[in-house]
């Protein structure tokens, strides 16, 4: 019987990339002083439909899981800047 080994590459990774999904997470959390609550759920929702991503992206050992918690940065500075421009948000 054959067994398969996946490669450590990917996993590593991930992991990593995980990490930091958790970081952006804290943003996201903490964006809760600026950000109004109805902009916010779905924010986290978002970020958590991210960490899902993630974990299939893992799952599949892919070397695309970088791109989860880039995606969740990038849309939380999008929104913060967006909201404080145009919208008034007080930071």
């Amino acid at each position: 019987m054959e067994t398969v080994t996946r490669a450590r590459g990917p996993l590593v990774v991930a992991g990593l990339a995980a990490v930091l999904h958790l970081v952006v997470g804290y943003f996201y959390l903490a964006g809760g002083l600026v950000i109004p609550g109805y902009v916010l759920f779905p924010l986290w929702a978002v970020w958590l439909l991210l960490a899902w991503w993630l974990v299939t992206l893992a799952r599949r050992n892919s070397w695309w899981t970088p791109l989860a918690p880039v995606a969740a940065a990038v849309l939380f500075l999008v929104v913060i800047t967006v909201g404080e421009q145009v919208l008034g948000w007080q930071g």
